[in-house]
């Protein structure tokens, strides 16, 4: 089943953000498509600031598709500072991809 994740990071940055993106994609930079994610299963990605902070909100195709990202992803995140966050997934009734 599908799953969406939600990352609302206070205090988190556009710079935190584009560390994490290079370290996630070998150094290639942001995050352009599918292809460039180190693990299979995402359908979609965005990302953007808020009034406190950063946002991120994801789509994959399961729960342990996100663990398997989520996993690389959190060692990254320690790394550039992001501060901490509280994670929430939720199970995506419809999706629709262009």
């Amino acid at each position: 089943m599908a799953v969406i994740t939600v990352n609302d990071i206070p205090g988190g940055t556009q710079a935190q953000y584009e560390q994490i993106a290079d370290k996630v994609t070998g150094g290639r930079g942001l995050v352009k498509g599918r292809s460039d994610w180190p693990v299979p299963g995402l359908i979609s990605h965005a990302a953007g600031p808020t009034p406190t902070g950063w946002f991120v909100c994801d789509v994959w195709e399961s729960e342990e598709a996100w663990q398997r990202f989520a996993d690389i992803l959190a060692p990254y995140a320690q790394e550039v500072g992001m501060p901490e966050f509280e994670l929430k997934v939720y199970p995506a009734f419809n999706v629709v991809t262009a």
